[in-house]
């Protein structure tokens, strides 16, 4: 089966051609074309995605992006079918609110011969509604141009499928050559908009055992970069500050571990983000807020996330004794959360399973919005051309 995927959740416009098969025991995913547009510059001066903006931007790249994918694709193509004008008023009417987008499809899309695919995916939710809105029309549109079956996405599914996308020779130190996926399973996804332990008892079959009670943790690196005057995005910037203290002397900070010994699965960041701006403002109060001092405060700051993130991982795993332990998102981007994690399941877990995406899709992208685009239809008796579907800004995984 052959996908095209669209991605819009956030600040990152995503489209991606993969091929899958094996079905839902032994899923299989070869990567055609994976193309990521990135909008970090247009919300940098903001230090944090602005929605409006997200909305424009998809607008303007989703055409071209869509032209790039299908030429690296390299599939066979056959004429478009013709439409007729009530489909063409259809189009009109899905995308009358993006008029910027509208026009370059217009413009663009009947010049293009149609892919050989067999349906299209697109992210559904959750995430902001703006973003996700752009993508899911231009995918019904796309979807009733092409006469193609178009499949939603649940965002956070994808985070969990990211994992099974493999590419030879890359990540091989904290993601060993396909590892196997035995249910039950554990997830963990760590984002810029979510934390969440979930238990997995099969494909499409999830119970959320814990989540954070406030700011995701990949939202608390931003706001303490920023209290930290350091650029957007916050979590690569903490990371390269913090590695500055490797092999200097013990770190003189010591920030609380919220909820680390709580009797359940839950996260709490806001609380250490908000020690983290009071000893901020103590130190530069003191005038003892050198790059040094910046250093070690992000690096704690740091290994407090991680510790908590690592008790509680560790604890659902000794309570639920899963066999596989599956992460995504965009935080376990973290070198040290990878290799932290991988030495953790190593050594108190051997016969545990850990499943790691390779960095390329630890963000935001449309291949593993394929993949889980996959396991979907497995499940469907019937896919439908252009369904009407509904942005969901809040999507429970379920």
């Amino acid at each position: 089966m052959i996908i095209l995927a669209i991605e819009t959740s956030c600040d990152d416009t995503g489209i991606s051609l993969v091929k899958a098969t094996g079905g839902f025991k032994r899923p299989q995913f070869k990567v055609l074309s994976h193309n990521l547009s990135s909008q970090t510059q247009v919300h940098e001066k903001w230090c944090g995605v602005v929605p409006a903006l997200a909305k424009r931007e998809h607008g303007r790249n989703l055409v071209p992006l869509l032209t790039k994918t299908l030429k690296e694709g390299g599939l066979r193509q056959v004429a478009p079918p013709q439409n007729s004008p009530a489909d063409t008023k259809k189009i009109r009417k899905i995308l009358e609110r993006e008029p910027e987008l509208l026009e370059l499809f217009n413009k663009i899309i009947p010049t293009l011969k149609t892919p050989r695919i067999d349906a299209i995916a697109v992210t559904k939710g959750p995430g902001l509604e703006p973003a996700l809105w752009v993508g899911i029309n231009f995918a019904r549109a796309l979807s009733l141009v092409w006469r193609k079956p178009l499949i939603p996405v649940n965002h956070l599914e994808g985070h969990l499928c990211a994992g099974l996308v493999k590419e030879k020779g890359k990540d091989k130190k904290t993601n060993p050559k396909n590892p196997p996926l035995n249910f039950p399973a554990l997830a963990l996804i760590v984002s810029g908009g979510h934390t969440e332990l979930v238990l997995a008892h099969d494909w499409l079959k999830y119970k959320q055992i814990g989540g954070t009670r406030d700011d995701a943790v990949g939202e608390a690196f931003d706001k303490v970069a920023r209290i930290l005057g350091l650029p957007y995005p916050g979590g690569p910037q903490i990371s390269k500050l913090a590695k500055e203290t490797k092999n200097r002397k013990e770190n003189p900070i010591s920030l609380p571990r919220p909820m680390i010994n709580s009797s359940d699965f839950d996260f709490s960041f806001s609380g250490l983000k908000t020690a983290v701006l009071y000893l901020v403002q103590k130190l530069k109060a003191e005038n003892k807020l050198d790059k040094e001092t910046k250093s070690f405060v992000a690096a704690d700051f740091q290994q407090a996330c991680l510790d908590v993130l690592l008790a509680k991982t560790q604890k659902a795993l000794i309570k639920f004794k899963p066999r596989t332990v599956i992460v995504g998102g965009g935080v376990i981007a973290n070198r040290e959360l990878r290799q932290q994690l991988t030495r953790m399941i190593t050594r108190n877990f051997p016969t545990v399973s850990l499943v790691i995406p390779e960095l390329g899709y630890t963000t935001d992208n449309a291949t593993m919005i394929a993949a889980a685009g996959y396991l979907q239809s497995l499940s469907k008796k019937k896919l439908r051309v252009a369904p009407k579907l509904r942005a969901q800004g809040q999507m429970p995984l379920k």
